[in-house]
């Protein structure tokens, strides 16, 4: 008779944001109140090289951070205070349909009354008169405004309209360490692995390291980055890459201080499409990350560094591109075969990286954690159930991510370099994405074009993109009483929409306001 394995230690390589979110996560469902029944069993070490440094790019979180970051325990006033961080309602998009001029919003908050209504079908018959976002979402305006999106007397993580975060990725990566280390009991080892050890099964069972005994574990999870030390070198799982669909492979990264102390602060990451690429422009208390995506096999890089440059000189100030220093970040687009491989899960860049144009990869490491906190398998004889489950999902979302975002790229008009003629070229769109956009000529995105409860990119996300960039949709005559009935209440939710921007307008301080006050006073705990 086999002995049961009980899965208690868990190890995590790798510290950074994916690192040190993941123990957060995991540890606040399994290791805190060590006296409560099954808790003081669990362990979670993390081990992290001092040698090594993090990308440290992801500066833009999703909404979902807030209600991580709560059940994690850390206060929000913390993280606007110690991380420089601001609030983020949004993506703005600057140029990316013809490049003259042209902009639009994907705002976090679904429009108006989308629980029962879809909007979109009845915005048709005015669209050339109002943008869809401002007319559905009085988000648009907050965002075009550069205000808040809460007031200084609304507690933590509560919202007037819903927002994720600009943050500075080093400063938060510390923030979640100390909170892991003091208030989660999650063990911090600094080391570096030299070595892998796995017993007769297969597993492993030890990582080596050269500063103390060899860590041991019953699952290991692998943050170490892209070089996937336990899930791509030591097992072997293949790298399978999505450069086919999204060209992108390398980006300019700077970090550019304001002219003032009291320039506004942008309420959205703002994208802006260049000839070879785009930019990316997030705003936080004391210093604007700016960065230009590009594919190395469609731009020089020396090109794109002096567009960079130049959108630093003409959004910030010719002395402020004068005196930016600018790195090269490299990655490789694309994701493993698999995630979860024997007693091993990889999460963050270990698990894939693709271009930071919807800020998609904290997102991902929050999921992953999360579903592996509330399935953590009970014993090995179960494990290889909830991998494959664990692998089932995060491939069916890995597709769904690219094929959101292909769709930016496919519904652009700009012919003005290879890269974007290149980018709409048939065999370079995923078929399920082709699919859905046949579909989307004779029928709005709805509820019913989502597969599970848990969807990354809702419909209403697949809406604010296509119709901000002109996408038609062929109206159909009203034949179904569902029809009728949303004629009839469509008109009532968009004046209510128009009264609530106006107030939100009016009642709103500036981001910056904001965060001076939260940086004077603090918020008031829920």
């Amino acid at each position: 008779m086999t002995q049961t394995k009980n899965i208690n230690r868990i190890v995590i390589l790798g510290g950074g944001s994916a690192g040190w979110l993941t123990a957060g996560v995991i540890a606040a469902e399994h290791c805190t109140g060590g006296d409560s029944a099954g808790l003081a069993d669990t362990t979670i070490t993390l081990v992290e090289s001092s040698t090594i440094s993090t990308i440290g790019v992801g500066e833009g979180t999703w909404p979902s951070m807030r209600s991580t970051l709560q059940k994690i325990g850390i206060s929000e006033t913390d993280l606007i205070t110690k991380c420089d961080a601001s609030f983020k309602q949004g993506t703005l998009f600057h140029g990316w349909k013809t490049g003259e001029g042209d902009s639009y919003t994907h705002p976090f908050t679904v429009p108006y009354g989308y629980k029962d209504t879809n909007l979109a079908d009845q915005w048709r018959r005015f669209r050339h008169q109002i943008p869809f976002a401002e007319a559905v979402s009085s988000q648009n305006s907050l965002m075009f405004s550069d205000l808040a999106p809460k007031q200084i007397t609304t507690p933590e993580y509560a919202f007037n309209t819903n927002y994720g975060y600009h943050l500075d990725a080093a400063k938060f990566a510390e923030l979640l360490k100390m909170h892991c280390v003091e208030n989660l009991n999650v063990n911090h080892i600094v080391a570096d692995v030299v070595g892998v050890n796995s017993n007769s099964t297969g597993d492993i069972s030890s990582l080596l390291i050269d500063a103390e005994e060899d860590v041991e574990g019953d699952l290991f999870v692998d943050c170490s980055g892209s070089r996937a030390l336990l899930l791509g070198e030591f097992y072997g799982v293949p790298f399978v890459s999505k450069k086919k669909f999204l060209f992108n492979d390398s980006a300019l990264a700077s970090q550019v201080p304001y002219s003032s102390s009291e320039d506004p602060i942008a309420s959205s990451t703002i994208s802006s499409a260049q000839t070879e690429g785009w930019v990316w422009d997030i705003g936080l208390p004391t210093r604007r990350g700016i960065g230009h995506v590009f594919s190395s096999a469609h731009s020089d890089e020396d090109q794109v560094g002096e567009s960079l440059l130049k959108y630093i000189e003409k959004t910030v100030s010719p002395e402020a591109a004068s005196k930016t220093s600018i790195r090269k970040i490299s990655f490789s687009p694309g994701h493993r075969a698999k995630f979860w491989h024997r007693n091993c899960v990889a999460i963050g860049m270990s698990a894939g990286f693709i271009e930071p144009l919807e800020a998609s990869a904290l997102v991902l490491v929050e999921l992953s954690a999360s579903m592996i906190a509330e399935e953590l398998p009970a014993n090995r004889e179960v494990m290889d159930i909830v991998a494959k489950r664990f692998n089932d999902k995060f491939l069916y979302r890995w597709d769904r991510i690219i094929d959101f975002l292909k769709m930016h790229y496919v519904l652009s008009e700009r012919k003005d370099s290879d890269y974007w003629r290149d980018s709409v070229s048939s065999e370079s769109i995923p078929d399920s994405l082709a699919e859905k956009m046949e579909l989307w000529r004779w029928q709005s995105p709805w509820h019913r074009d989502t597969m599970h409860v848990d969807e990354m990119f809702p419909s209403a996300s697949f809406q604010y993109i296509l119709y901000g960039m002109d996408f038609k949709t062929r109206a159909r005559t009203a034949n179904r009483r569902s029809d009728f009935d949303a004629q009839n209440s469509a008109e009532r939710l968009f004046q209510e929409n128009a009264q609530r921007t106006k107030k939100l307008v009016a009642a709103m301080p500036t981001n910056r306001e904001l965060i001076n006050k939260i940086q004077t006073y603090g918020l008031q705990k829920i």
